[in-house]
């Protein structure tokens, strides 16, 4: 005991920040120099007299946990008031992103673990380079969206509408290979016209969104100026857009972007300025968020929001959008565990409300060149050849989703835990999805979970975890308050559900 209540000690005395001055070359130095001595020895003293009570009293070891478990983060008190309707329920969890795996992908194969999901959007990228659309050469284009449709129709399959990010550069126009600038940017404006005509004309898709390029800060290098700018990208495929909103037929669709790695005010100015000079089609700014930060999303659209400001001509109808999110951009071990899960359904959680539509990146894994079935990919499922296995993230957004419509009132969140509330007004009952989200992986908590303004009675209170574990127990109350408690460990998510008992 007394070598542990040490050891807190060192850690208390390492932490102050004494700086020793280099020589000085003044008398005011030397002052300095001499009170700098004076704190040192102030501080020896104090390290002397810490360990002399560590020695008398290692009863205090329980103080000095506290104090540090107080610092490092606050335990949650959940609190449902199961009358209080708040209107429906946001859910910008139901969009998913695909991104360039696999040249042959299908999302047929998946389509009825997707579609229970309830996707309203699928966005895909590398769509001119992976579906053989554009052929011809510069100036004589030719079109074939017949890979491209088996795709678009297995969105429809899972109940989605297609969201489709104009990427990369079609090999028969690029000037160099895919992330290059075209010979002519009047066949890049074709090549937006034409596949704008068909996905929303020919094919009478109502309301696609068409996003400019993907991630161009990183695939291509393309800045917000100079010889190879993105606004002269996001120019042409404009023009591309007007031309194909002009064809008969076509329905209605969103334009926009620019797909950029994170949320960067100096590209959001530089795209909004060249809009507004040009009289561009604008309809939504678009920007990925890999993090493992949950306060991250909303920060972000605190950000965004605030800088729209700035642009009147834009502020009452420029959407917002993260197409892509995830805890890290890289392979990370934590996509083939509960970790992602966690991560998932607590950062959901955390944009309900704040934040319309976050892509999660991705939907299924590309295959590891070394042969393995989890090699820390993103996908919610694993590639084809290793059994196409749901991950779980993917029963984490099931849980999630799972919520009925009307959301409730919750409070008392803590550090580690997060929750959404939901009433089934077909069964009257009350839905709780927890989620312990640890990105250090060692927190367990014991959630007090209570329920008010019920009905005195008996319940049945149903427990569902993301580990695989279920159980129910009986409960009863006298008054209108019912409390119970939700033990989770680290990186688990839990389905709560309250059940008046009326077998009784």
């Amino acid at each position: 005991m007394t070598r542990k209540f040490l050891c807190v000690i060192v850690v208390i005395y390492n932490r102050i920040e004494i700086k020793m001055p280099k020589r000085p070359k003044t008398s005011l130095g030397l002052k300095k120099l001499a009170t700098t001595k004076l704190k040192l020895i102030f501080g020896g003293a104090i390290f002397l007299t810490l360990a002399l009570i560590a020695v008398i009293g290692a009863s205090q070891i329980q103080m000095i946990r506290e104090f540090f478990s107080e610092a490092s983060g606050n335990p949650a008190n959940l609190i449902i008031d199961t009358q209080a309707v708040l209107g429906q329920l946001p859910r910008p969890w139901r969009y998913l992103a695909q991104g360039g795996e696999d040249h042959a992908w299908r999302l047929a194969p998946l389509s009825t673990q997707v579609k229970a999901l309830n996707p309203q959007y699928v966005r895909l990228d590398h769509i001119y380079d992976f579906y053989d659309i554009v052929g011809g050469t510069p100036g004589n284009l030719t079109f074939d969206f017949a890979k491209f449709d088996l795709v678009l129709k297995d969105i429809n399959g899972v109940g989605a509408k297609p969201y489709i990010s104009l990427s990369y550069m079609p090999p028969a126009i690029a000037d160099g290979d895919i992330i290059s600038k075209p010979k002519r940017w009047s066949d890049w404006q074709l090549v937006t016209q034409k596949t704008i005509e068909h996905v929303s004309g020919a094919l009478g898709i109502e309301d696609v969104y068409y996003e400019v390029w993907n991630e161009p800060d990183l695939f291509g290098g393309w800045k917000y100026g100079g010889a190879k700018n993105y606004l002269d990208l996001y120019t042409y495929a404009a023009y591309g857009a007007d031309a194909a909103a002009k064809t008969r037929g076509v329905r209605d669709f969103k334009f926009g972007g620019p797909a950029i790695t994170a949320l960067y005010k100096n590209w959001f100015d530089a795209l909004a300025k060249h809009v507004i000079a040009n009289n561009l089609r604008y309809d939504f700014f678009s920007w990925h968020r890999y993090t493992t930060d949950l306060n991250q999303y909303a920060k972000d659209m605190s950000e965004v929001k605030a800088w729209i400001l700035a642009y009147p001509q834009l502020e009452p109808r420029l959407e917002f959008h993260i197409t892509e999110w995830g805890h890290d951009s890289n392979n990370n071990s934590g996509y083939d565990n509960r970790f992602s899960a966690a991560h998932t359904v607590a950062g959901a959680i955390s944009m309900v409300g704040i934040v319309d539509k976050a892509f999660g990146f991705e939907i299924q894994d590309g295959k590891d060149p070394a042969g393995q079935a989890y090699w820390g990919r993103w996908g919610l499922f694993t590639h084809a050849d290793a059994g196409a296995k749901a991950k779980p993230r993917y029963y984490g957004l099931r849980l999630l989703d799972r919520l009925s419509d009307q959301r409730l009132q919750l409070t008392g969140e803590g550090s580690w835990i997060k929750a959404l509330a939901a009433k089934n007004t077909t069964t009257n009952t009350t839905e709780v999805v927890i989620a312990n989200y640890d990105p250090k992986g060692g927190h367990n908590e014991n959630v007090p979970l209570t329920f008010e303004n019920i009905v005195p009675g008996s319940y049945i209170v149903k427990k569902e975890f993301l580990s695989g574990l279920r159980n129910q127990q009986k409960v009863a109350t006298t008054s209108s308050v019912l409390q119970v408690q939700i033990p989770i460990t680290s990186n688990d998510v839990v389905w709560v559900e309250l059940i008046q008992n009326l077998e009784l």
